[in-house]
């Protein structure tokens, strides 16, 4: 659990008293350039008032819940906990800083990760005695609010309800499956969206000239700046560290600290090989990227289709859990259409068991381009939905007698098979007879499409019913 006011490095020195202004000039060595970070850039550059807050203006608009607990807007007392959902650095800690920053206030975080239920009641009550004597107001700042259980959750609930505490609650996960409803209730939920290539750029700008930044002692090249915002992935966070990370590169490799350091496009690829991915393997993102994944396929986008895969084979995703979702999709959604789907996706399963990654990546993306490509049909799950239903709601009805088992002493007095027509012994194979419960006579669950080999198959499953039905000669 860690408490303070602000008292973090450099994150609350007075405007113009950041490292370049306050230790005088540059400095000619590594020694100055290190006295003045002694705050990761991220934490030195957190904005102080709501108009610093880059991105999220869907969120901040005049009158807006989080401009009045900030105490930016007047307005009326509404509730007094919020709970901000979004990606990784997409300002929710800032966020829960800012709101603290008002009068009276007083800022504790805790981490879900580390936090238990005696630790959010000390701070509850702690948090009373505050309010209660000294008239100050807490600003709890809960990270990764979701790994709570849903008791350490239900501890928040009285501090919430009675307002002891303004909770500021971070999520990643979608907040209607990780947090309780009762706390939901009592809290205001905001969404947070990945930031803007414009506003990463913005907030990279402002890091190289800010005092509390980079003062000056850097210049950003546009072709590093643009690798920069790429390869930010719309986190905030992981720009200012990869500027700083590539300002690095540029000190070590200059001989002259008196001129402003050339951060070069080259700088910024040694600082960072590759894009931060939005996914996480547990949350939304898996869900939503898989779901984008299958879409495509079914759309017939191969080009989407094989983005998502590498997105999902990049961020680490279990190969195995691809190749299942392939081989239920060529059923799915392809099924008699191309009756060579189902085979190329349990192929490319299996491989993946055999070979595994990297190697099996190339098996995916055969399997991917076979069935995105491959023409559509979802008559296979249509059918056997259908007669899902029909079984579920009664419809199932007693096996005729003339198909029931025969191979028992008492069948035949029971008139079991009597009546019985061998299929090989009929013209086409196919014997007129009644095959499907007195309920489901005439029922007809498979409809083939126009589409691929069903084309045909319609055909033949049209002139099948016709010979069962008595309906076409021999």
């Amino acid at each position: 659990m860690t408490q303070s006011l602000f008292d973090q490095a450099d994150d609350d020195l007075p405007e113009g008293a950041g490292p370049a202004a306050g230790d005088g000039e540059r400095g000619d060595d590594a020694a100055g350039r290190s006295r003045r970070s002694r705050a990761p850039l991220a934490v030195r550059m957190r904005p102080r008032a709501v108009e610093e807050i880059v991105g999220q203006q869907h969120a901040l608009t005049p009158g807006s819940p989080l401009r009045v607990l900030a105490g930016e807007d007047s307005g009326p007392a509404g509730p007094s906990s919020v709970i901000l959902w979004g990606p990784p650095g997409t300002g929710k800690t800032t966020i829960a800083h800012v709101i603290a920053r008002g009068t009276g206030r007083k800022f504790v975080e805790l981490s879900a990760v580390t936090a238990g239920v005696k630790d959010v009641r000390a701070v509850m009550e702690q948090a009373l005695t505050d309010r209660d004597l000294h008239g100050m107001t807490t600003v709890l700042f809960l990270d990764e609010i979701h790994r709570f259980s849903k008791a350490q959750q239900d501890a928040l609930l009285p501090g919430v309800e009675n307002r002891w505490v303004v909770l500021v609650a971070a999520t990643t996960e979608n907040p209607s499956f990780s947090i309780i409803s009762p706390l939901l209730s009592r809290s205001i939920l905001v969404t947070l969206k990945p930031l803007e290539d414009a506003d990463i750029g913005a907030l990279l700008d402002r890091a190289v000239a800010d005092p509390r930044g980079l003062g000056g002692s850097v210049e950003l090249e546009p072709e590093a700046r643009r690798h920069l915002v790429e390869m930010s992935g719309g986190d905030a966070r992981r720009a200012l560290t990869s500027l700083e990370a590539a300002a690095a590169v540029a000190y070590g490799e200059s001989e002259d600290a008196e001129e402003p350091i050339t951060v070069t496009e080259k700088h910024s690829e040694e600082a960072l090989d590759r894009a931060a991915l939005r996914y996480d393997r547990a949350g939304d993102q898996h869900y939503d990227v898989i779901s984008a994944f299958i879409k495509s396929i079914r759309g017939s986008d191969v080009d989407a289709a094989l983005h998502y895969l590498a997105r999902m084979i990049e961020a680490g995703e279990d190969p195995r859990f691809i190749a299942r979702r392939l081989v239920v999709h060529s059923s799915e959604d392809i099924g008699m259409a191309d009756p060579t789907a189902l085979q190329t996706a349990t192929a490319a399963a299996q491989a993946v068991q055999l070979i595994g990654m990297p190697e099996a990546r190339i098996n995916l993306a055969q399997a991917v381009i076979h069935l995105a490509t491959a023409p559509k049909s979802n008559a296979v799950i249509t059918a056997i939905d259908g007669a899902l239903a029909d079984v579920r709601a009664g419809g199932a009805g007693p096996v005729p007698t003339h198909l029931r088992d025969a191979h028992y002493g008492d069948a035949a007095r029971l008139g079991h098979g009597r009546g019985y027509i061998y299929a090989h012994d009929a013209p086409h194979a196919v014997a007129a007879q009644q095959y499907a419960p007195d309920k489901l006579v005439g029922k007809e669950y498979y409809r083939p499409t126009e589409y691929g080999a069903e084309k045909g198959l319609k055909r033949r499953v049209a002139i099948i019913r016709d010979l069962l039905r008595g309906r076409r000669g021999g």
